[in-house]
């Protein structure tokens, strides 16, 4: 007769897509202040790129 197997040990699972390894590798705290950063200048450009900008210009 064959053994069998545990059922209960080591359930296998499908390995995840490229956007389940993306969203693991941004959510991962290792990569929390390289994430922040990258969050903070794209902000910053956003805000740049309007025409709020003009409030940091001194008056002539």
């Amino acid at each position: 007769m064959a053994p069998q197997k545990s059922l209960g040990g080591g359930s296998r699972r499908a390995p995840k897509g490229i956007f389940g390894q993306t969203f693991d590798a941004i959510t991962s705290p290792d990569n929390a202040a390289v994430v922040r950063s990258v969050a903070v200048f794209g902000a910053a450009v956003a805000f740049l790129s309007t025409s709020w900008a003009e409030l940091l210009l001194t008056p002539a």
